[in-house]
């Protein structure tokens, strides 16, 4: 799901950019102190899933994790993301550093929005709503970033159309297994630790400190 560097044209990095500043800026906000360790550990599983990955074209395909990330931590997803993007670009040349805006809005806007959109269904007390939507939880936010991996690059130009159609066709077995993980953690979740799923409404910290 990485872009490479060198590949995306610069109105494209300069939107990806603006758009994850704002991002960080509300995660951050949105990041209360009890939090951070929970945030630092899904870093840590971002990271070290997304060191397994396959090549395609310009991208690579890999275990995203980004839903499990949103349904957790909410629009605080993006710093999370972002420092796990940043140490694989700055250790292992993963991505790239121009690219960085654009790869974390890419897997991190998903991850915000479909997490909201679904947290209430996956703490539903009903267990087949509750397992659909967390399914989904997990598998939405990988086939909508793998859309705007491909829309990236189609809007970089049209001679990346067949590599663009490759990253959504290469991520879609990803998208099956994303959401049995998500399924299964958050099953596990639900009976040790069911409060972790109940993410902060985005400027709750900011309103807390207040």
């Amino acid at each position: 799901m990485h872009i490479s560097e060198g590949v995306l044209s610069a109105p494209v990095l300069l939107t990806g950019a603006v758009l994850t500043v704002g991002g960080l800026a509300l995660g951050l906000r949105n990041l209360r102190s009890e939090d951070v360790p929970k945030a630092s550990i899904l870093s840590a599983v971002f990271f070290v899933a997304s060191l397994i990955h396959v090549n395609i074209g310009p991208g690579s395909t890999h275990l995203v994790l980004n839903g499990l990330i949103g349904v957790i931590m909410g629009v605080s997803a993006f710093p999370v993301i972002f420092l796990g993007l940043l140490l694989q670009g700055l250790l292992f040349n993963f991505g790239g550093l121009t690219t960085l805006g654009v790869n974390t809005f890419n897997m991190a806007f998903p991850a915000f929005l479909f997490g909201a959109l679904l947290r209430p269904a996956i703490n539903s007390p009903n267990a087949a709503v509750s397992s659909a939507a967390s399914y989904f939880g997990g598998s939405l936010p990988v086939l909508a970033s793998a859309l705007l991996v491909a829309a990236s690059l189609y809007l970089t130009g049209r001679q990346f159309l067949l590599v663009a159609v490759e990253v959504i066709l290469g991520n879609l077995p990803v998208v099956v297994i994303e959401g049995l993980v998500a399924l299964f953690c958050v099953r596990f979740l639900k009976k040790v630790r069911p409060e972790v799923l109940h993410a902060p409404p985005v400027g709750a910290a900011a309103a807390a400190a207040a």
